[in-house]
């Protein structure tokens, strides 16, 4: 590897632990202001928007922001709405199950969903060893949901799951509308697109589901935090990572951010997972890796990447206007074979 490609690779792997500290930003959140998680939400994506829009006009790009607006307004639309939706179901889901069971089973079933519907459209069974990752996913999410009440995690275990699981799939809805999109645009101007559309979508729901500001300088700074450095900056390190990094070995590094979570969730959160929950995210994230290696050795179609925090659709050439892109925001998604992204 040579030493551009280590300096992208250690970019998409900060990109991925920048998003596995969003979880555990909620939490403190909520640990000093009564706010919801949709009002959360609705800051994150505000702020990143913000400085989004910043870079556009800093990096001249307004005019390809407005052409897309221009041509796509409904599927710009659509994906932002959607991503502002599955955002909003993880951190619901990290406040009544935990960060670590958010991540893992947010971030398992995009993927395997993402796989089962390029199997329907393109009329074919996945080839074997798809098939192989795929059911360890399975397998690895049912056990992290059956055990999710031991241990010690969230107080509504149950409920968690459901939200993890409606994340993943919104998520996964996310990219599949995004891809066009992601072909037909370079990356900063669909991200700016789409986060905005997201943010203006949770505004509304953050002035009716409890307090929409805060003194509290440890709530703002860490509102802050989560726009700028878990959205706008992470998808920013993972942009200029894949100009020089195999966009497979991005997909693995992204991984850090459930291992990320997790870490975070034990040693600052106190949340623990039974055995059954431990070999559950296991099978998960080896099913996740698995689905990164392109079948047969060689890359036969687009990979999507699982990351919650992260993105839709990942560029093989991030400066083409006519590029391809990965966004959570718009969550940009990788264009390798996995199987089965977006910014989580």
């Amino acid at each position: 590897m040579t030493a551009r490609a280590r300096t992208g690779l250690l970019q998409v792997a900060l990109a991925g632990v920048l998003w596995g500290t969003g979880g555990l930003g909620v939490q403190v959140v909520r640990e000093h202001v009564a706010m919801s998680v949709l009002t959360i939400s609705a800051w994150r994506m505000g702020i990143a928007a913000l400085v989004l829009v910043g870079a556009v006009l800093l990096l001249r790009r307004a005019g390809a922001l407005r052409r897309l607006v221009r041509e796509r307004p409904g599927r710009l639309v659509a994906v932002g709405v959607s991503t502002a939706t599955y955002q909003a179901l993880y951190f619901g889901a990290v406040v009544t199950v935990g960060v670590t069971v958010a991540t893992v089973v947010s971030l398992g079933l995009a993927p395997v969903a993402l796989t089962a519907v390029d199997s329907l459209r393109s009329r074919r069974a996945p080839a074997p060893d798809r098939l192989a990752v795929l059911a360890a996913a399975l397998t690895g999410l049912v056990l992290v949901s059956v055990t999710s009440g031991h241990g010690s995690t969230g107080p509504e275990p149950v409920l968690g799951v459901a939200l993890a699981v409606a994340s993943g799939l919104t998520y996964a809805l996310a990219t599949a509308l995004g891809e066009p999109l992601a072909r037909a645009s370079g990356p900063l101007p669909l991200t700016t697109a789409t986060t905005t559309v997201g943010a203006v979508a949770l505004l509304p729901t953050a002035f009716v589901t409890g307090p929409v500001t805060t003194t509290d300088p440890v709530a703002l700074l860490t509102l802050a935090y989560l726009g700028v450095l878990t959205m706008a900056l992470a998808y920013g390190l993972l942009y200029a990572g894949l100009r020089t990094t195999d966009p497979a070995a991005a997909v693995v590094a992204t991984l850090l951010e459930p291992v990320t979570a997790a870490v975070a969730a034990a040693v600052l959160l106190g949340e623990r997972l039974g055995p059954g929950g431990l070999a559950g995210t296991a099978l998960i994230l080896a099913a996740v890796a698995g689905l990164s290696r392109p079948t047969g050795g060689r890359r036969t179609g687009p990979a999507r990447s699982p990351v919650v925090g992260g993105p839709l659709t990942l560029p093989t050439d991030p400066d083409r206007v006519s590029g391809s892109v990965r966004q959570p925001a718009g969550r940009q998604h990788a264009r390798t074979r996995r199987g089965p992204t977006d910014d989580r």
